[in-house]
C-alpha cells in the first residue's frame, strides 16, 4: 500500500509520509503486496470471529450494563466500541435472520419430507384426532356453530375451497369513504378510490396471509428506524433541564432498540436450541419469561445511569415514556401494516 518518492514513502491511499506500519493521517496497513483470499474474508467477518474486536466487547456493557455504553460514549470514550449505528444495523439484520429465516422453508428442496409411511400416517392420525376434539370443545363452548363438525372437513372425501382459504368479499360498495367526515378521510379518499380498493383487495387475495405477512415484515424494519426520532423527541420532552442535544437523546434509544434485538434474538435462538431436545416446557419458558422482564428494568436504569436524576423521578418518567413508547410502536406499526396493504 506504499509508493517510494525518493527515500520517503508515502500511503497510496491518501498520499501521507509513512512512520510505521500503519499511515497516521487514514489508518491503512503500509504493504504492497497483493491482497490474499484469507485477508478478504478476514476483513468481512474479522469482527465477528476476533474475541477481541470491538463487536465483542460492545455487547456485553450492551446486555448486562445498562446505559454504560451510552454515557461511556457520551463521555468520549468511544475508539473500543462498535459505531451506535451500526450496530444498531448488524444487530437488527441479525435479529431479522434469526425470526424470519427458515431453511426448511427457503431451502425446502435440500431437506426430505419430515416422516414417511406408517409413522407419518400414525402422526397424522393423531393430530387430526386432536383437532377433532378441539372443534368439539369449541362446539360445546358456543363459539363455533355445529355445522362445522357437520361438514366433516378431516374426511378423505373433503373438498377444500379454491386457494388457500384465504377469502375477502372484493364488493365496491364496501368500500366507500366519505371525505365530508374530516381532513383525514378527504385526504383518504382521494388516494382510495372504490376501484383502487378493490384492485387492492383482489392483490390480497391473491397472496394470501402469508404473502400479505412477508409484504408488512418488508416495512418493519422502516417502522422502527422512525421510531427511533420520535421516542428521541418524547425524552427531549422528559428532560428539559439535562443540556443534552437532541442527537444525545436519540442516542440513548439506538442503544436500547440496538439491545432489545439483541436479546430478541438470544430468546429465539434459545427457544429453537432447546427445542431439539427432549426437555421439559419450562426450561424454554422460564428464561425468556425472565428474560422479557429484563427489559423495562433495564430501560429504567440506562435512564438512571445516563441522566442521573434520584429513583423516583426516573420511575415517573419511566412509565411516561413506556407509555409512549407503546403508542408510538403500535402507531408505526399500523403505519407499516396501511403501506403494505397500499403497496401490494
Amino acid at each position: 500500500m506504499t509508493e517510494q518518492g525518493g527515500d520517503r514513502l508515502t500511503c497510496l491511499n491518501c498520499g501521507a509520509p509513512l512512520s510505521g506500519q500503519y499511515c497516521g493521517q487514514c489508518g491503512q496497513r503500509s504493504t504492497n503486496r497483493l491482497i490474499s483470499l484469507f485477508e478478504l474474508i478476514r476483513d468481512a467477518f474479522g469482527d465477528l470471529f476476533e474475541l477481541d474486536s470491538r463487536l465483542w466487547r460492545t455487547l456485553h456493557p450492551l446486555l448486562l450494563r445498562p446505559g454504560q455504553l451510552t454515557r461511556n460514549y457520551l463521555e468520549g470514550r468511544r475508539a473500543r466500541y462498535m459505531p451506535p449505528f451500526r450496530m444498531y444495523l448488524v444487530l437488527s439484520l441479525i435479529f431479522f435472520v434469526v425470526a424470519f429465516f427458515n431453511p426448511r422453508d427457503d431451502f425446502a428442496i435440500l431437506y426430505e419430507p419430515a416422516g414417511s409411511g406408517e409413522v407419518a400416517d400414525e402422526d397424522q392420525a393423531e393430530q387430526i384426532e386432536e383437532a377433532r376434539g378441539q372443534l368439539e370443545e369449541l362446539v360445546e363452548e358456543g363459539v363455533i356453530a355445529p355445522e362445522v363438525l357437520e361438514q366433516d372437513v378431516f374426511s378423505e372425501d373433503y373438498v377444500p375451497p379454491e386457494g388457500d382459504g384465504f377469502r375477502i368479499d372484493c364488493d365496491p360498495n364496501e368500500f366507500q369513504i366519505n371525505p365530508d367526515d374530516g381532513a383525514f378521510e378527504s385526504w383518504l379518499s382521494r388516494r382510495v378510490t372504490p376501484e383502487r380498493a378493490v384492485e387492492i383487495c383482489e392483490r390480497l387475495q391473491v397472496l394470501g396471509p402469508r404473502g400479505f405477512g412477508a409484504a408488512v415484515l418488508d416495512k418493519v424494519p422502516a417502522a422502527l428506524i422512525l421510531l427511533l426520532p420520535i421516542m428521541a423527541v418524547v425524552l427531549k420532552l422528559l428532560y428539559p433541564l439535562s443540556r443534552r442535544f437532541y442527537v444525545e437523546h436519540l442516542l440513548f434509544f439506538v442503544h436500547f432498540h440496538s439491545f432489545f434485538f439483541l436479546l430478541l434474538a438470544l430468546q429465539i435462538l434459545w427457544a429453537r436450541l432447546i427445542g431439539w431436545m427432549p426437555l421439559h416446557t419450562s426450561i424454554v419458558v422460564l428464561p425468556i419469561v425472565a428474560s422479557s422482564f429484563y427489559v423495562p428494568v433495564y430501560l429504567f436504569v440506562s435512564m438512571r445511569h445516563v441522566y442521573g436524576q434520584g429513583r423516583l423521578a426516573t420511575f415517573a418518567k419511566f412509565l411516561l415514556l413506556a407509555t409512549t413508547y407503546v403508542i408510538g410502536f403500535a402507531t408505526v406499526m399500523l403505519g407499516a401494516l396501511l403501506l403494505a396493504v397500499m403497496s401490494v
